[in-house]
């Protein structure tokens, strides 16, 4: 079965940088978009299955970049520049999408259970 586990989360000052991970057990990573969300329901981010297309949403655009590589189990959330109203329990969610991927939770199947995101101005 498939299985999601996030890891990175931590406090940090503003204007600082972290850098999440998220796990990828039970299939070929490459098979499947990941998305990540914030407080189990914003979209922040989210790299597609095939063609390693990302998509950001405006508030963290230009500031967070989200990597897949073939030759990891892991998709890592780079966040820089950051700011309190980043804060937030961020969670990875999967979905075996052809072509691109989507920032609504509707669309994912298996979800982590997510990693705590502070930060302090």
């Amino acid at each position: 079965q498939l299985q999601l586990q996030e890891s990175g989360g931590g406090s940090v000052e503003a204007g600082g940088s972290l850098t999440l991970s998220c796990s990828f057990s039970g299939g070929r990573l490459d098979n499947y978009a990941i998305g990540w969300f914030r407080n189990g329901r914003e979209g922040v981010a989210c790299i597609s299955s095939s063609d390693t297309r990302t998509f950001y949403a405006d508030s963290v655009k230009d500031r967070f970049t989200v990597v897949r590589y073939n030759t990891t189990v892991a998709v890592h959330l780079h966040m820089n520049s950051l700011k309190p109203e980043d804060t937030g329990v961020y969670t990875c969610a999967s979905e075996e999408l052809l072509v691109g991927c989507v920032l609504f939770t509707e669309a994912y199947d298996h979800w982590g259970r997510g990693t705590q995101v502070t930060v302090t101005s």
